[in-house]
């Protein structure tokens, strides 16, 4: 190659000062050579380490986005759009990994090696030569020296030969390492080009085998899917900051409306009370003993439900009861160290929570929503009217306490002018527009697109599922003590008769009815529900366990609402933790166009008593299948009875025959034995044959009214 230096190696046995000097200016390029080849191999090893990286991380990727249907998310997680999209996404970033891996290969072979090997062998191997001239250029400097400090008087053949033999070795030595090295220098410059180069080519050429295999892959098939994924994207951009926009104006719109609202106690003047509520909701202070004297306080957030008083911390999914509010009475307490106090206490007096609120407007509000829920007036068509046409004065609301008869006889005409269309339904439907609830769907458990029915439907506005409706059944009074008017009660007769106060979540569709994790996986989605949607309120109901059916009764009115025939109930369960949450799946062939059978699944709350429940239930179903098992007996051995009757009957009339054919044949020889020829023997076997057909006749009458 033109315009290469090179070390004269023909003077090397010279060993001029000129060469020298030359020699130091070629040590002098291969110690920056190297410098710089130490450089750039660094530079090339982060290109092959972050290759690496790539290729693990898009494989990575592809493995995540193929196990993503596998997921799943509180909301969200099963969109078929999204998982088939990214699946397509999966399959092609394996492709680009496998193309990646591939890539990886070839810069290791192509680009690494060289490299390496000239900085691992060539450089190293220079600088080998270099100590080894060096040390054999001073063992030479040294011997000459020896050699001229011999001495001319007197000379000792063996020194001389010695020192002779020690210059020759040792020039020998110098001129061969010499020579080796020189030409290693000059051979540095060839290979300092050869290793630049040749790393650099592989690379570009593994670069272009890389994109010419992704032009492979990337066909024009996949180029559409990438454009309507982009218009897709744009799409939800587009949306996402519509709504973003229209959530920065509510948020600026309440802003503004709120600011009084910041302040604990706002003006009363500029936010009048509201004395006509049967709802509240918000945070209150109880107050909870220590000790005899001592109390704490305690933050909740507190709302009522229908005539109950609910709590829920901060966290907790569902609220718990505090008390029954229905008929109770409230009152404005006198706390020493708080204000804004008032006090209620259950109908019964056994139970009582002294509550603290924030403001004076909170404050009274809760007083009078309590008084009015606890005159029961949230019963009533308009509720909100009544209560406003009472507005008394709060701090004055003190309520009676009346006997349980009292309270019962109260609630009839309260019931009896409640329409049946004050019941309200809670749904949330899965899969629909609302992304929220498109969480709750279940892969396998739960039927895609089912509504979560939050409250119960009473059954005469609407048919439910296993229970058919009749014009004499419905809304019709059931008591479970057994203290029913003149209307016998169908469940009357059976042996099993255990009731249970329970709280309705919520039900829903689902696919399967085999396995107890249905009931878990509906309690779980049925709870998040609640909590995302901010639904607290739950209707309380009695449960009657029977033999036949299970009942739930209005506490209130008595009034079945619905009722679940016991062989539909083919699953029943308690939770694997909180004991007071239980469910059942009910199977039913309606409520479907193609008759095929669905099965709902019901959760309810108890006051820790689901496995009671639960039991009952199951003592009900081996009940009810051994009183099957003995009508089914009883049933057979009165047909085996019939047949019997039957047979005998044949048999009775088969004796009753043949004894008539042998009365007439008897009649008949009597009668041949008589007179033949005169007409009055004539007559008289006509008189008997018309007496034997009479009393043949008068036979045959009795044994058709005795078959009859």
């Amino acid at each position: 190659m033109p315009g290469i230096d090179k070390l004269p190696i023909e003077e090397t046995l010279e060993d001029s000062p000129q060469t020298r000097s030359l020699l130091g200016v070629f040590e002098e390029d291969a110690a920056a050579i190297s410098r710089y080849i130490s450089q750039l191999y660094q530079a090339m090893h982060r290109i092959y380490d972050a290759q690496n990286e790539l290729s693990a991380a898009t494989h990575l990727t592809s493995k995540l986005l193929k196990e993503y249907e596998k997921q799943r998310f509180p909301l969200g997680g099963d969109d078929e759009v999204m998982n088939s999209t990214l699946q397509q996404f999966a399959k092609v970033i394996d492709e680009l990994s496998s193309c990646h891996a591939v890539l990886s290969t070839q810069l290791a072979d192509a680009m690494m090696f060289p490299i390496t090997q000239f900085k691992e062998r060539d450089l190293k191997e220079i600088l080998t030569l270099k100590e080894v001239f060096q040390i054999s250029s001073n063992d030479h400097d040294t011997a000459i020296t020896r050699y001229s400090r011999l001495s001319k008087k007197r000379e000792n053949e063996k020194v001389k030969y010695e020192v002779t033999e020690d210059v020759y070795t040792s020039r020998k030595k110098q001129h061969q390492t010499m020579m080796h090295y020189f030409c290693a220098l000059n051979t540095l410059q060839y290979k300092k080009k050869i290793a630049m180069l040749e790393p650099l080519l592989g690379y570009m050429q593994a670069q272009i085998s890389f994109f010419k295999m992704g032009s492979e892959n990337l066909s024009e098939q996949l180029e559409e899917f990438l454009t309507n994924i982009g218009t897709s994207v744009q799409d939800v951009r587009r949306e996402m900051d519509h709504d973003v926009e229209t959530m920065q104006q509510t948020i600026g719109d309440l802003e503004a409306a709120s600011d009084p609202l910041y302040l604990p106690d706002p003006d009363p003047t500029k936010f009048p009370v509201q004395r006509h509520l049967t709802r509240k909701a918000g945070y209150l202070n109880a107050r909870n003993k220590t000790g005899l004297v001592s109390s704490s306080w305690d933050r909740q957030f507190y709302f009522t439900q229908g005539g109950n008083l609910m709590s829920q911390a901060r966290g907790d999914v569902a609220g718990g009861l505090v008390m029954d509010i229905d008929n109770c009475s409230v009152m404005a307490v006198d706390c020493e160290d708080r204000r804004y106090c008032f006090q209620i206490t259950s109908f019964d007096g056994k139970k009582s929570s002294i509550l603290q609120a924030e403001s004076r407007k909170d404050y009274e509000e809760w007083i009078c929503t309590i008084n009015n829920i606890s005159k029961q007036i949230y019963l009533s068509e308009n509720p909100e009217e009544i209560a406003a046409r009472v507005n008394q004065s709060a701090l004055e609301a003190v309520t009676p306490s009346p006997s349980f008869q009292q309270r019962h006889e109260s609630m009839r005409p309260a019931v009896q002018a409640r329409p049946p269309t004050t019941r309200t339904s809670s749904t949330g439907s899965l899969g629909s527009d609302s992304a929220s609830l498109s969480a709750l769907s279940l892969d396998s458990l739960v039927a895609p697109d089912t509504p979560i029915q939050f409250d119960i439907i009473s059954p005469v506005s609407e048919d439910q599922p296993g229970q058919a409706k009749s014009s004499g059944q419905a809304g019709r009074r059931t008591n479970p003590f057994g203290e029913s008017g003149g209307t016998k009660s169908e469940t009357e007769d059976s042996i099993l008769h255990q009731l249970f106060i329970v709280r309705f979540l919520g039900s829903m569709e689902v696919k399967s009815d085999e396995s107890p994790d249905v009931v878990y996986e509906t309690m779980r989605q049925i709870l998040a529900a609640r909590a995302i949607h901010n639904i607290f309120r739950m209707t309380e109901s009695h449960l009657l366990v029977t033999c036949d059916c299970l009942k739930l009764i209005d506490p209130q009115t008595q009034v079945t609402r619905l009722r679940f025939p016991l062989p539909n109930v083919v699953l029943y369960a308690t939770h694997q933790e909180n004991k007071r949450l239980f469910g059942f799946v009910l199977r039913t062939s309606a409520g479907r166009a193609d008759s095929r059978p669905t099965s709902v699944c019901y959760i309810f709350e108890s006051n820790n008593e689901g496995e009671k429940i639960c039991d009952s239930v199951g003592l009900a179903k081996q009940i009810a299948f051994h009183a099957e098992l003995d009508r089914r007996t009883s049933e057979k051995q009165k047909e085996m009875d019939r047949v019997k009757e039957k047979q005998q009957k044949e048999l009775s009339k088969q004796k009753q025959i043949e004894k008539d054919l042998e009365e007439q044949s008897r009649l008949i020889a009597a009668s041949s034995r008589s007179n033949q020829s005169s007409g009055e023997g004539q007559f008289v076997v006509l008189s008997s044959s018309q007496s034997e057909d009479s009393d043949l006749g008068e036979e045959g009458k009795k044994k058709r009214e005795s078959e009859a």
